[in-house]
Parts: structure tokens; C-alpha cells; sequence
């Protein structure tokens, strides 16, 4: 990768927080391509893993904190939920250990940087997913792009065997580096 992990997490988190600011109050109920997601429910699942990021980053487990970041974590404002949660997962991510540190995560321990990775890779793939389902700019960074997609060629089988993302969509092979990268997340852009 030759962008800073780091760098492209704080700016994917950007990119995410500009679309959430643009979200007008009717379009909080939209679907999105993410199944069985609201724009509030996607949001709230961005919020929850940035909430989660300092707690690992610094060493705690998912035991740890039990359900303590389960629910509705954007309450009565949620750009304010957004903005607060990205200040901090920013912060925690850009720390001097945070690539070396060990990450424990449920299915077991991972580096640091493997986990801010994955934060990175979740993140750009919601910022499509928002942007689609608010009717904005579905452009995302191409050098965000290229990064995600050389980490996700390797990573890629392990996240369809998890059953986390969908099936692999057909694409022409002269298709752009985006549209191919969504493809392998399961999206139809």
C-alpha cells in the first residue's frame, strides 16, 4: 500500500462525515444497498466502529466492553454522534502504536494495522453505500480505491467465507478500479 493506512482512514472518515452532513431529515428512513439498512442504521454502524476503535487500539477486548456500544448510539443528534465518533477513531488510529499494537478482536488477535485496514476498507465501501442511498456523488477517492482494493485482493475469499459481504457481482473487463472494487464487496454500482 503506498498510502499511510492511517492517512487513508482519517480521510475515508472525511469522505463518510462530508455525506452525513449532507443527509436532509427525510432521508435518514432511505434504504441503502447495505440489506435490511436505513441511512440511520448504516450511520449508527459507522458510529458504532469508530466508538469501537479507541477502546481496541488501547487494548481492551469485545468482553470488555460487552454491549456497551450495542443499540442506537446516535441519539437525538446524529452528526454530532458522527463527528465525535470520527474525532476519536481518528485520533486512536493515528496513535504512534496503533500499527503494532495487538487488536483483540472476537475471532482473535490481529495487529494493529490489520485492523485499521479492515476500519479503512468498512468505511470507503459505507461512504458508496451513503452517497447511493442520499442521491450524492458516488466518486469515491481513487487513491483510496487503489489502496482498498490491493488489501482486499488478499483478504477478499476470508470475507466471503465469514459471510460478510455479498456475492461477488460480474463486471465487463474493461470496467473502472471502483466499480470493479464494489463489485467484490457484493454492491451493483
Amino acid at each position: 500500500m503506498t498510502i499511510d493506512i492511517r492517512e487513508a482512514y482519517r480521510r475515508t472518515l472525511d469522505d463518510f462525515g462530508a455525506l452525513v452532513h449532507q443527509i436532509r431529515p427525510e432521508q435518514w428512513e432511505n434504504k441503502t444497498p447495505c440489506v435490511d439498512w436505513d441511512v440511520r442504521a448504516l450511520v449508527n454502524h459507522v458510529v458504532g466502529e469508530n466508538r469501537w476503535a479507541p477502546e481496541l487500539l488501547a487494548g481492551r477486548s469485545v468482553p470488555d466492553l460487552g454491549d456497551s456500544l450495542d443499540g442506537d448510539l446516535l441519539g437525538d443528534d446524529p452528526l454530532k454522534a458522527f463527528d465525535t465518533s470520527a474525532v476519536a477513531a481518528a485520533q486512536a488510529a493515528g496513535g504512534e502504536r496503533s500499527l503494532t499494537c495487538v487488536v483483540h478482536l472476537s475471532f482473535g488477535d490481529v495487529p494493529g494495522e490489520e485492523y485499521i485496514t479492515e476500519l479503512f476498507a468498512d468505511a470507503l465501501i459505507h461512504t458508496w453505500d451513503l452517497a447511493r442511498a442520499i442521491g450524492a456523488d458516488e466518486r469515491l477517492d481513487p487513491e483510496l480505491v487503489e489502496a482498498c482494493a490491493a488489501w482486499f485482493a488478499g483478504a477478499e475469499e476470508g470475507y466471503r467465507q465469514a459471510g460478510v459481504i455479498g456475492e461477488q457481482q460480474p463486471v465487463p473487463s474493461d470496467t473502472d478500479s471502483q466499480t470493479r472494487l464494489l463489485a467484490s464487496w457484493g454492491r451493483r454500482s
